[in-house]
């Protein structure tokens, strides 16, 4: 009697080795102002993409604080990501205007385009998809944005044109 047996398959993307002098010159822009933590962790990330995990040790190390008030930090404010992230970050507008003309079938578009979820990025690190509850223009909607581009008045063939405009980009 053969035994079958179910197993879920995750893409993680690994983390790259980390060079820590763009975190020191992070520091080093900041060390003398008081209550830097905030400026450090936002430098970190945008010199990185996200703050690497190495990088929290280091500015624990660097600005005298525990660890876990960084990650007290970076967990309480969505504008820090842990993660690598990729180069194109796909955001899908759910509120409601969006809702009612069709941001469930931009967002299944979407996935099945580029296979990740909300939340996650390709392994190459070009697109990282989310599911945002607004983005503003409700007399765009449906509405997605790359990065800073707006894409209103969504559709099928849009998605195609917007996933193949940016795979043709280099990363």
């Amino acid at each position: 009697m053969s035994e079958a047996v179910a197993t879920t398959e995750t893409t993680e993307v690994e983390e790259p080795v980390i060079d820590l002098a763009l975190a020191e010159e992070v520091i080093q822009k900041y060390k003398d102002i008081p209550g830097n933590l905030m400026p450090v962790l936002q430098g970190i990330q945008e010199a990185y993409g996200y703050v690497p995990r190495v990088t929290v040790d280091y500015v624990a190390e660097r600005l005298n604080v525990y660890p876990s008030q960084i990650y007290g930090v970076l967990t309480f404010y969505a504008q820090f990501h842990l993660k690598p992230r990729g180069k194109f970050i796909i955001r899908v507008c759910m509120g409601t205007a969006c809702h009612v003309l069709g941001a469930e079938r931009i967002k299944e578009s979407f996935h099945d385009r580029i296979g990740i979820g909300h939340a996650e990025t390709t392994p190459d690190r070009r697109f990282t998809f989310e599911l945002v509850a607004c983005l503003g223009a409700c007399g765009m909607a449906p509405l997605a944005m790359v990065n800073d581009e707006t894409y209103g008045k969504m559709t099928v063939q849009k998605v195609d044109e917007i996933i193949k405009e940016y795979s043709s980009l280099p990363i």
